[in-house]
């Protein structure tokens, strides 16, 4: 599904979108109209343009969900900066990685965020603010729509996370697109609880906004934090990842508040034919919305509530603005039922990764000459398949990445850390089937497992609470096949 010559603007723009009485922001703190949005955007911006008025500098944000968190991807884009979003639940050498490969000219955090990083963590050059910058108002950007916007953090298969630079027209582009498939309105209220570091997190305020709705940022600790939003609220969207999903079917709701709920969002994994039914059943009067997506291409397919129950396994048919195709290794059109990879085309597709030409040139190729949108594609590593029905079914991942809690994680970051002190001497990290995280972490390992209670204490120090291993399997030797290299079927194994 591709639009002719879609139209985009500076991600800015989106203030302008609701009536300037509408709410656009309304959290345990109050409320924001658009009018007052657009003073804020405003006002940031000119704080960010007061401290460099060089384009492209980088602003990282390491922050709960506050106001400043949902403003600053506005501002900075306003202020021509770049904006570097940093999970909340990142701990301290996984900020340091991405402050040095971003370059970030500056950091806007918290107090006691600040407290939690040692001497070294932030790169010499990089400002440290535990307030928003705050200036002369600035006036809506005019700029191109294709330049650079943001740099969003994924983990790759191998290696340490990888910044996806996003334009402007990504992102607009984007929430475009969700609004149409998912009809969005102004009357809507967006509960939004996925981290804003993650495209699907920050699509939840941009896609509202450019409908006119109202976005309810919430740091949320348990299910039951949930619900009391959903009632104090009156939300009626609510966007999720299978863990999430499992908390909110276990939770108790009461039938007047499910009843609120009109629309359910799922990406980030799978839903399985028993969640689905649960969540049907849970909230009767919402339309379940299943997707498929990488931060590479935001997203590329949706299933229609309609054919939900019918087809479980299916992930649908692309959305706006994506053309969608599966595609043999020998580059042409694999028939229907044969699998081949995923491929996905089209405006939505991201600029690459920043500063790492190699490994963008891996993910990142021409399109087939066979598919409409011509120029460069994302070559998802994944294997689908295309079936009679015209739905695209997941077949399987390539790579070795895990899924925990929604979380895009790559094994070797975590092996890293399990080695970085020397009481392991060899590890290998697998993702194995969990009925509440997706994905559970175990770790393959060579040494002694006396070490094992000093190893974790550590872990919950230097990794956030979604890396952690569940398990280890202490081994004297690791198997390997004939050419020396690690067995990671035998390994794989080992683990489940």
């Amino acid at each position: 599904m591709v639009a002719p010559d879609p139209v985009s603007r500076p991600i800015d723009a989106l203030t302008g979108c609701g009536a300037p009485d509408a709410i656009a922001i309304a959290d345990r703190g109050g409320t924001m109209t658009y009018r007052e949005l657009e003073a804020a955007v405003a006002a940031m911006a000119g704080g960010l343009r007061a401290l460099s008025t060089r384009p492209g500098a980088r602003v990282a944000t390491w922050l709960s969900k506050n106001r400043t968190a949902c403003i600053m991807p506005l501002a900075a884009a306003r202020a021509g900066w770049v904006h570097v979003p940093v999970n909340p639940a990142l701990k301290r050498a996984q900020v340091r990685h991405i402050l040095e490969d971003s370059g970030a000219a500056l950091l806007v955090t918290q107090e006691a965020r600040v407290a939690s990083l040692a001497t070294g963590d932030v790169p010499s050059g990089c400002t440290v603010l535990t307030e928003a910058p705050d200036g002369d108002p600035i006036g809506p950007a005019q700029g191109d729509p294709h330049a650079l916007a943001a740099i969003l953090y994924t983990s790759g298969s191998t290696g340490r996370p990888k910044g996806v630079m996003l334009s402007h027209a990504n992102l607009w582009l984007g929430a475009v697109s969700v609004v149409q498939y998912l009809g969005i309105r102004a009357i809507d209220r967006v509960l939004a609880v996925l981290p804003l570091s993650f495209d699907y997190g920050q699509n939840q305020l941009f896609s509202t906004w450019f409908a006119g709705g109202t976005a309810v940022p919430l740091d949320y600790l348990t299910a039951r934090d949930v619900v009391k939003a959903v009632e104090r609220f009156d939300v009626t969207t609510l966007a999720g990842v299978p863990p999430l999903w499992t908390q909110l079917i276990e939770a108790e709701w009461p039938a007047p508040v499910a009843d609120r709920l009109r629309r359910l969002t799922n990406s980030g994994g799978a839903l399985t034919p028993r969640m689905v039914h649960a969540l049907r059943h849970r909230f009767p009067r919402a339309a379940l919305y299943p997707m498929y997506g990488l931060t590479e291409a935001f997203r590329s397919t949706y299933l229609d509530p309609t054919l939900v129950d019918a087809n479980p396994d299916a992930i649908g048919r692309a959305i706006p603005f994506a053309e969608v195709a599966v595609v043999r290794a020998d580059g042409s059109r694999a028939a229907p039922g044969e699998a081949g990879e995923l491929v996905h085309a089209g405006p939505l597709v991201a600029q690459g990764y920043w500063r790492d030409a190699d490994r963008t040139a891996e993910r990142f190729r021409p399109a087939p000459r066979w598919m409409d949108s011509g120029g460069t594609a994302v070559w998802s590593g994944d294997t689908v398949a295309l079936g009679e029905d015209g739905l695209l079914r997941f077949v399987g991942r390539e790579d070795e990445m895990m899924k925990v809690s929604g979380n895009r994680i790559s094994p070797t970051e975590v092996e890293e850390a399990v080695m970085a002190d020397g009481l392991v001497a060899e590890a290998v990290a697998i993702g194995v089937a969990d009925d509440r995280l997706g994905q559970a972490i175990v770790v393959v390992a060579r040494g002694d497992g006396a070490v094992e209670p000093a190893l974790r204490e550590r872990l919950r120090r230097d990794l956030p609470a979604f890396m952690q291993p569940a398990r280890y399997v202490w081994v004297d030797a690791m198997p390997r096949n004939p050419n020396g290299k690690l067995d990671r079927a035998g390994l794989k194994a080992m683990a489940v």
